[in-house]
């Protein structure tokens, strides 16, 4: 994933920073558009970037999408790995891209709908 420079929702510049500006608290590495807050969290221990910059609605769209997807490859039984090739399958997409923190609001619409569609299907079986 690309350092982000330029904020995708206000034009401002993107710095890299911690999260205890935000917080108060932390010290992971994030990267924070200067003007409206919007931000991306890093792979522990590195400056790589989880995914795209998202603004608030977004990052709790995605959140929400995690709780999901999490708690159905939970219980059946799955590994994160085989979650995500499932996902990847279903989105017809490659695993690589079918992160949550790659999502847009309609992508993460769509996979709680898989979810909940794959659960439905599996109790009425």
């Amino acid at each position: 994933m690309r350092i982000p420079k330029i904020c995708r929702y206000c034009g401002g510049k993107i710095i890299k920073s911690k999260t205890h500006v935000l917080y108060g608290k932390g010290n992971e590495t994030i990267y924070l558009c200067t003007m409206c807050n919007a931000y991306v969290g890093c792979y522990p221990g590195t400056d790589k970037p989880m995914g795209k910059v998202a603004n608030t609605v977004l990052r709790l769209k995605r959140q929400e999408t995690h709780q999901v997807f999490d708690a159905l490859w939970n219980k059946q039984g799955w590994t994160r790995s085989a979650a995500y090739r499932w996902l990847a399958k279903s989105l017809q997409v490659s695993e690589e891209n079918a992160h949550i923190g790659m999502m847009e609001m309609d992508d993460c619409e769509r996979v709680i709908r898989l979810c909940r569609d794959y659960k439905n299907n599996k109790e009425a079986a």
